[in-house]
């Protein structure tokens, strides 16, 4: 069971500010969206804060971003097998336990929190308890779910052995945290329930965007090349699904003749090559486009310029109690929409999306056509969703909750929470691009009315469907 308090080598009538210490394995940083916010909110509040995480194409093995010490190492090869994952698992446990100590000697560290998956980084919390270091566990996945969404009901002695380890593990790891950050009520019901803590020491933070960042700017580039344009933005591993967009695409494409249509997947994952494979094969290359890992700029850019976001992830175990924060990003962005029916998903985006049946991609499709065919419903639930995502699910409750937890622990006020994820207003985004006045009345909607295809004198066009051969 968790203990019902925590020991902390820092105490408030110290002047050292406390000094945390974040773990990510599955993710670089500042790549990883949640860990980078979590990163900011507390060097906003005063923290001393370092990160240890794989290192991603082009990153540096050591720098600070501000006020962050970031401490990468090169990931392990490409896992592939029950024993490419154990090599994976250990070759990234080791690293980053021998970067802890380079870590404690150069910066310190008070509180340790880990990032699953995977669940194994609670041994290295209990080696440095005695040091009178806490353990903060962030719940960002479901293992056992993920195994059971990829794999099934384990029918073999040794798949039976592999699910009970991560059920294993993932009770090892709520023990020894002293408190859970878990992303959702789904989340937190399972650590209480599953992981035996008490309702106190679980506290939900949202993956919400910081809304003052995301938010709709005039795009550089033309993304749609005068189509309307779907994005989806996500990993593209096994559990994603991402290979749905390209079924959808077909449908809208070769079947029902819409020429007014492309799609741009953005993100990366194990299985972008054999996407891109699937998307020559099936004829699609002309009306879809992979950018590979994109940045901030280039989300802004595509986000800005798409008429609909896509959530592909079928009704599985892991998806149906998980957030899929491309749900909210496109909600940043004044963008609706069309998933499948998510328990999660429908949390996030409430009525400003539309919801198939998993695995209908004709019903997905039918309601892409429905967005894309009557403007005044796409261009309410875009305004629906800026709404609700600023009003519900912005990062900055999210922020002043999850430094809550902290506090608490470590016993400590900086700042006033108030503080905690301010932003000022900016008209020009870092880019230089112009950012949507959203203050302004009718700015917002007039900017989403200018998404995809036009005549000439700037009405939008009808629909456009090429008559079949």
């Amino acid at each position: 069971m968790i203990r019902t308090s925590a020991t902390s080598s820092f105490r408030s009538d110290e002047r050292v500010a406390p000094r945390v210490l974040i773990i990510v394995q599955n993710l670089p940083v500042p790549l990883d969206r949640r860990v980078w916010l979590e990163c900011q909110a507390l060097a906003g509040r005063g923290y001393r804060v370092s990160v240890i995480c794989p290192q991603g194409p082009g990153d540096k093995a050591r720098e600070v971003l501000d006020g962050v010490a970031i401490y990468r190492y090169r990931p392990a090869p490409e896992a592939k097998g029950l024993g490419g994952f154990v090599v994976e698992f250990v070759y990234s446990w080791l690293r980053t336990a021998a970067l802890s100590f380079v870590v404690r000697r150069k910066r310190g560290f008070d509180v340790i929190q880990a990032c699953n998956p995977p669940d194994t980084y609670w041994l290295l919390a209990l080696f440095w308890r005695p040091w009178g270091v806490s353990f903060i566990f962030d719940h960002h996945d479901l293992n056992p779910e993920l195994f059971l969404s990829r794999f099934g009901e384990p029918r073999t002695l040794s798949a039976r052995m592999q699910l009970n380890g991560l059920r294993w593990l993932e009770r090892r790891t709520f023990r020894a945290a002293d408190r859970v950050t878990s992303t959702n009520a789904s989340y937190r019901r399972i650590a209480i329930e599953r992981g035996g803590l008490s309702p106190e020491h679980v506290t939900v933070v949202r993956s919400g965007p910081d809304t003052t960042v995301m938010r709709p700017v005039e795009p550089l580039v033309d993304r749609a090349a005068g189509k309307h344009l779907l994005v989806y933005l996500g990993i593209m591993g096994p559990q994603d699904d991402v290979h749905v967009v390209l079924e959808v695409m077909q449908e809208l494409v070769q079947v029902r003749h819409r020429t007014d249509v492309r799609a741009a997947l953005l993100g990366f994952g194990d299985c972008l090559e054999e996407l891109r494979a699937q998307c020559t094969r099936m004829g699609l290359d002309d009306h879809v486009e992979f950018t590979g890992r994109v940045g901030p700029d280039l989300i802004a850019d595509y986000l800005s310029a798409a008429s609909v976001g896509l959530g592909p992830d079928r009704k599985t175990p892991l998806n149906d109690l998980s957030t899929m924060n491309k749900t909210m990003e496109y909600m940043a962005y004044a963008v609706p929409a069309v998933s499948f029916d998510l328990v999660e998903t429908r949390v996030s985006g409430g009525e400003t999306g539309l919801y198939i049946t998993s695995g209908d991609i004709s019903g997905f499709a039918d309601a892409v056509e429905r967005l894309l065919d009557d403007e005044d419903y796409r261009v309410s639930l875009s305004l629906m969703a800026r709404e609700r995502v600023v009003r519900e699910l912005d990062w900055r409750p999210q922020a002043r909750a999850y430094v809550g937890v902290f506090d608490e622990l470590t016993a400590v006020s900086t700042r006033s929470l108030d503080e905690v994820g301010s932003t000022p207003r900016r008209t020009v985004d870092p880019a230089g691009r112009r950012v949507v006045p959203l203050d302004e009345p009718g700015a917002l909607e007039a900017f989403v009315r200018g998404r995809g295809p036009r005549m000439a004198d700037g009405r939008p066009t009808a629909t456009v469907k090429a008559p079949p051969e």
